[in-house]
């Protein structure tokens, strides 16, 4: 490390112009190749997977998306001649638009369903020749446009569907904005020096930029979802500004040492930058723990996260000592280069609150810990409640033409219409019809089901499909319950003496398969990745207590974080007045990437603190005082990089997305426990009450761990004072020390 901070100090305009050569070209190559994002949440082998398959093949005329587009009339109804007039003339010319396969009105054949039973609300199915992924956005903004063009007096015209809700105008970059912002005044707050405070900022944008730009070509080679380049930007921006805060802080510590700005550059790489690398080696191998659930869907979204924190921890190492150099000794403020001008080198203490709330940890462990613990476990109270599911249109911001056709259908229709299931099979022989024929009269008499559509056959005769719209909405647990009903009891009796096979499908189904084989395989995939990084720490720290303590936090964050998502989004505490729309299930996918990547992430404060409280007792063997030097010396910097990682997060709520919304949030409070109620409450207390034990590590175990150092021990800062300062300032100093407090 130390040799590559120096060749990039040494040609640092050669450094930087090659960052920026990278993010100009990648940047380019996406414009060109365009983005090619798929949410397909389909999991082969799955029942509802399994009637998409039949229905593609069976029906390849329903193999596109399909939308709806939804008008509604305050005087008169849907049959008033000039209603029905203006919508005939604009459904014919959005079957003419390129990319619109059919259009299927409620004024012709057998369209009379179409229009509620109060004929104030009418809608039209159009069929695109493609799936919404594959759907350009100009095709799908005509249609909404030249729908919209029929409003006007007394007539709403609105449009629901999923390639409609890929033309919904996004909120600009305001999130990314707002949390640079808010990034930057704490590090000005933190620093006093402007120029120490934007480099974290500029060596994280390069870094997240070079990636947003990657993870657009990266979806023409994997299945990559439309919400990747977005977590992968609110993950990057986070955990690189917080990287090069630690290398800054360490730079900044080595100028005040007296070191010249090379050295204090070179020394911060090649000491804080390897903690740094190590750190995102973890949050890495968190991320690409979503690969053991072998879903295609996670698969995309682990390696663009992926690829995102290797670019802002390269920016960190190599793009940051390179804009160091340039700044020179302007990484202190002018009152710190004053007071270095005026009476030479010192080391940097710890004082003040850092170093009394150390002490005060140390004087009550059992009752600080007690209280930590209390809240920690009130807050994942409501997880107990967590109910997995996919949210849908009914879940957008009230203004949007989705969520406004989603409660028209609602209102008009019941809310089943806006999730019909699709029950597919194969037929074979007189017998299969007959019960087909007979399934719909038993389907109406099933509970929950308020409408079935008549058997519609194949060509060939040899598959077949129906439609259920259940009474209840697609996001609904009645819904969810139907599902369960028609596979385990109603099919299964209707098919006794038949060949057929009826395989339930459509939205409802389909996001029910995806969240049982995620449920499934998440004690595997939690198991594996708390696993990795437990033995990290325990070959980094050769202890068995620090991972175990780690492992045993980070479930704790995890389980409190999830309190709070489930309180907000799940239980809609605020959702509505933070424009997230209406309450909703969790989504499925939700806690695998959480335990991802906030398992990385708290990696990185517990690397950061405990590194330094290992290097104090390899040092005095004493866990009372290394546990109060390490915390009084880290928990200003853990502190004040969990500020600017949650003001990141946070502002990511104002991406007006409730995925992305719900990343945010949910990263946000447990980085806040983690850092300020964990790490440098409950973490800490714990140490002190386990004494040694803390560092106790069976000597078969320790003969046969290999030996890596995450961050070189250092001297005390005492120590390292040059020779120039006096033995009676020295003394005056260690007064105010804190690793000199009594215990």
């Amino acid at each position: 490390m130390a040799a590559l901070a120096r060749w990039c100090v040494r040609h640092r305009l050669i450094t930087v112009l090659l960052w920026l050569l990278a993010f100009g070209g990648v940047t380019a190559a996406g414009a060109a190749a365009g983005s090619a994002y798929s949410n397909d949440y389909g999991v082969p082998g799955t029942e509802s997977g399994h009637a998409a398959e039949l229905l593609k093949k069976g029906f390849p005329h329903l193999g596109g998306d399909t939308d709806t587009v939804v008008w509604h009339t305050t005087d008169g109804t849907v049959r008033d001649a000039d209603v029905e007039q203006t919508m005939t003339g604009t459904l014919d010319r959005i079957a003419e638009l390129p990319g619109v396969a059919s259009v299927s009105g409620p004024y012709s054949g057998q369209g009379g369903h179409r229009i509620s039973a109060d004929g104030r609300t009418a809608y039209a199915t159009v069929t695109f020749t493609q799936q919404a992924e594959d759907i350009g956005a100009a095709e799908a903004q005509s249609v909404v446009r030249t729908a919209k063009a029929a409003g006007g007096d007394g007539l709403q015209v609105e449009l629901g569907g999923t390639a409609v809700g890929l033309t919904e105008s996004p909120r600009g970059h305001t999130a990314e904005v707002v949390g640079v912002a808010v990034a930057a005044v704490v590090l000005f707050l933190a620093f006093g020096s402007l120029a120490a405070s934007l480099l974290p900022i500029a060596t994280a944008l390069v870094g997240v930029g070079t990636a947003y730009a990657g993870i657009g070509l990266l979806g023409h080679a994997m299945t990559v979802a439309d919400f990747a380049p977005m977590l992968g930007m609110l993950i990057g921006l986070g955990v690189g500004i917080d990287y090069a805060l630690f290398i800054v802080t360490r730079h900044r510590r080595g100028l005040k040492r007296g070191l010249s700005v090379a050295d204090a550059t070179t020394n911060a790489v090649a000491t804080t930058g390897r903690a740094v690398v190590f750190a995102g080696a973890t949050v890495c191998i968190a991320l690409l723990g979503m690969l053991i659930l072998r879903l295609s869907f996670l698969n995309g979204v682990a390696v663009a996260a992926c690829l995102t924190v290797v670019l802002t921890v390269a920016a960190s190492v190599t793009l940051l000592p390179a804009l160091l150099s340039y700044i020179g000794p302007r990484a202190l403020s002018r009152r710190e280069r004053r007071r270095l001008a005026d009476h030479g080198p010192g080391p940097e203490l710890p004082a003040g609150l850092a170093a009394r709330w150390s002490a005060l940890v140390e004087r009550r462990p059992k009752l600080l810990g007690s209280l930590a613990v209390a809240a920690i476990a009130l807050l994942a109270l409501p997880t107990l409640s967590l109910r997995l599911g996919t949210s849908d249109q009914g879940n957008d911001p009230r203004a949007s033409t989705t969520r406004q056709a989603y409660d028209l259908l609602a209102e008009g229709f019941g809310p089943g219409v806006n999730g019909p299931l699709t029950l597919v099979t194969r037929v074979d022989g007189a017998d299969d019809r007959l019960a087909l024929d007979n399934l719909d009269t038993t389907l109406r008499d099933t509970p929950g089901v308020s409408s079935v559509t008549p058997v519609t056959y194949a060509t060939g005769g040899d598959t077949a499909y129906l439609t259920v719209v259940p009474d209840s909405a697609p996001q609904s647990q009645s819904t969810s319950q139907l599902v369960n009903r028609l596979r385990t009891e109603v099919l299964p009796r209707a098919e006794r003496g038949t060949s057929l096979d009826v395989q339930v499908g459509g939205v409802t189904a389909g996001y029910d398969d995806f969240a049982a084989v995620i449920v499934g395989k998440l004690p595997l995939f939690v198991g594996t990745v708390i696993g990795l990084g437990c033995l990290l720490l325990l070959v980094a720290f050769r202890s068995l207590g620090i991972p175990l303590k780690a492992g045993a936090m980070n479930i704790a964050a995890v389980a409190a974080a999830f309190g709070i998502v489930v309180a907000v989004f799940q239980w809609g505490w605020g959702s509505d007045l933070l424009g997230l729309g209406r309450a909703g299930p969790i989504e499925p996918f939700l806690p695998v990437i959480m335990v991802s990547v906030l398992f990385g992430l708290s990696m990185d404060y517990q690397v950061f603190l405990v590194s330094r409280m290992y290097e104090e007792w390899l040092e005095t063997g004493d866990n009372r005082r290394a546990v109060r030097v390490g915390l009084a010396e880290t928990s200003r910097v853990i502190n004040s990089a969990a500020v600017i990682m949650i003001s990141v997060f946070l502002a990511f709520v104002l991406s007006g997305d409730r995925v992305i919304a719900m990343f945010g949030i949910a990263l946000a409070a447990a980085v806040a426990l983690d850092a300020f109620v964990l790490r440098t409450l409950l973490v800490p207390a714990l140490m002190h009450l386990l004494g040694a034990a803390n560092w106790w590590l069976p000597g078969w175990l320790e003969r046969r761990l290999p030996r890596i150092s995450i961050e070189p021990p250092e001297c005390h800062a005492a120590h390292e004072r040059l020779g120039d300062v006096s033995v009676d300032e020295l003394r005056k100093e260690r007064q105010r020390d804190v690793r000199d407090i009594p215990g």
